[in-house]
């Protein structure tokens, strides 16, 4: 037998309408806020990532599946979607179009790293790009975004954290004093940090080794060198979550684990759902269109695992609705034939029905049919069918009521309204 690769998990029928609510209350919302979808490539040239991600984060440095194809080109199954969402906004012209750009994508995204709760090599994530505004109201817009979603689905109890990491004007005084600061303990750091402490001192406190981190607890503070204009967006975006009535910590050591942010990033954590608890993560990034080769342009969004979607609901109680099931199971006695063409005529009525396809005995079918979990059953025969009635039974009530064949989908339609 084969099985199924480590990390990765299948999407069983009988959990998939779970996936659906999500997915319903996803188009609900970007509806609301007038966002569109953009759908990207699952694979990129590996040089995107590079140059887009950064070299000294964990996902670059390990937790890419990257390989050669055929010709001799070095390809990355994508990592994260903002870099390909980005490459589009570039190679496409997009900004052509009227902004802010609002783009919202669900995406396959592969990461090659030790499998937790919530966390896959392959999972799924549902994410927002906003381009062209460099102002605190979008920032608190798409913030508003992924709370909007959390409301919807009944996910309760989020803390929203906040902080500015600042541009690259007050990010130089900042990574002087944070070399400063981690050098005088560089023999306690691992081996990556050791080698971000050169490159970016930034990522260490990033890190996930207790060590590293006990360590970056005492670290400088990003908001005690900010510049005058990112302090005052900095201040602009916690007025305004203030007036949004939209509770909010500010954690000055979340930096996101990409090198593109600056200025605003925020995370929705939850507890009691693993190893990791940010349900959302998110920023600006304002140089990225630039970095990958555009003209400036600023942007911020967010992203967030479907999985994980799942995984809090399930943890906090909030309800995926009724599982699916038919409004109709149609059961013959020998008239198999007749019962398979009232069931297309029923579904050409909106009417989602079902019959026996396998030749079962009535009690089967009508064990078929409880299984199912059908709303109403009939059952057709010969005297049905030489009559043109049939007898409607309510599988709730225990109810059962005639009607004529001819009319059973306007009486279908019918009882399903005054449910």
């Amino acid at each position: 037998m084969i099985n199924i690769m480590k990390g990765t998990k299948d999407l069983l029928p009988q959990e998939s309408y779970k996936w659906d609510k999500i997915e319903r209350e996803i188009k609900e919302v970007t509806r609301l806020f007038n966002i569109r979808k953009i759908a990207t490539p699952t694979f990129e040239h590996t040089e995107l990532f590079l140059r887009g991600v950064g070299d000294t984060t964990d996902i670059v440095n390990k937790e890419m599946y990257t390989f050669l194809d055929k010709g001799g080109r070095s390809v990355t199954l994508k990592p994260e979607g903002t870099a390909g969402v980005v490459r589009s906004f570039i190679e496409n012209s997009l900004s052509q179009l009227p902004q802010p750009l609002k783009m919202y994508y669900e995406t396959s995204v592969f990461r090659y790293e030790r499998p937790q709760a919530g966390r896959l090599r392959e999972h799924h994530q549902f994410g927002v790009e906003i381009y062209g505004a460099d102002t605190p109201h979008q920032d608190v817009e798409v913030m508003l975004i992924a709370k909007t979603l959390f409301d919807r689905l009944g996910i309760k109890g989020l803390e929203l954290r906040i902080n500015s990491i600042g541009c690259p004007t007050c990010r130089k005084d900042y990574n002087e004093a944070l070399k400063a600061y981690f050098a005088s303990r560089e023999s306690e750091l691992c081996q990556t940090c050791r080698e971000r402490l050169i490159k970016n001192p930034l990522r260490i406190l990033d890190c996930k080794e207790e060590k590293c981190k006990e360590i970056a607890a005492n670290a400088p503070s990003v908001l005690s060198y900010l510049c005058d204009p990112c302090r005052a967006h900095h201040e602009k975006v916690k007025n305004l979550l203030t007036e949004e009535e939209i509770p909010f910590e500010e954690d000055d050591k979340i930096v996101r684990g990409l090198d593109y942010y600056t200025k605003t990033v925020f995370e929705f954590v939850a507890g009691n759902i693993g190893a990791k608890s940010t349900v959302c993560g998110g920023g600006r990034y304002n140089n990225l269109v630039e970095e990958i080769g555009g003209k400036p342009c600023p942007a911020v969004g967010f992203g967030m695992g479907i999985e994980r979607l799942v995984l809090t609901m399930e943890t906090v109680g909030a309800s995926f609705g009724e599982e699916p099931s038919p409004d109709l199971f149609i059961a013959n006695i020998g008239a198999a034939d007749e019962a398979f063409r009232l069931t297309s005529v029923m579904r050409a009525h909106g009417i989602a029905a079902e019959c026996d396809v396998m030749g079962r005995s009535l009690k089967a079918q009508m064990k078929l049919s409880d299984k199912l979990k059908a709303k109403f059953t009939v059952v057709l025969g010969e005297s049905e069918i030489a009559g043109g009635v049939v007898k409607v039974k309510n599988m709730k009530t225990g109810e059962e009521e005639e009607t004529a064949i001819e009319r059973l989908a306007e009486y279908i339609i019918q009882k399903k309204a005054n449910v």
